[in-house]
């Protein structure tokens, strides 16, 4: 065979090669991209279904809403994830008789910085360094 038509041939194969892996590549990004954005919106459910069972905004319906999220989590969440949920469950539900309000707020830091590590977040600071504080409306129930 002549020299330049084998140089063809593999110029042609290398050039579909290159477009191949490409577009392996670029699909891949796009999937990943999308499944950290679908954990992303499960994950911010999670967030807002807490504003339900804050002390003073607690109702049956946030913890039914609270509890469906928490269940939701376990399609997606890392193994971090879920021991995290999994301890702070164990220790704000109301059958705990040796309940901590501090270990409890220092269980659901870990846990949204479990989260935050679990998607990405950019600027996410060391665990140590990152606390979590709930707010609650401050109105009662009947408002």
């Amino acid at each position: 065979m002549d020299t330049s038509v084998v140089v063809s041939i593999v110029a042609a194969a290398s050039g579909v090669i290159v477009t191949a892996v490409s577009y392996y590549l670029t699909k891949k990004k796009d999937r990943e991209a999308d499944w950290r954005k679908y954990k992303y919106e499960q994950y911010k459910e999670f967030m807002v279904s807490i504003s339900g069972i804050v002390a003073g905004d607690s109702t049956p319906e946030g913890n039914r809403v609270f509890a469906k999220a928490c269940n939701t989590l376990h399609l997606i969440g890392s193994k971090g994830v879920l021991g995290a949920l999994h301890a702070y469950q164990d220790e704000a539900r109301y059958s705990n008789p040796n309940h901590s309000a501090a270990k409890e707020t220092a269980l659901l830091s870990n846990l949204v910085w479990e989260i935050r590590k679990d998607i990405e977040i950019p600027g996410t600071p060391q665990a140590s360094e990152f606390s979590v504080h709930l707010w609650c409306s401050g109105t009662s129930p009947k408002e």
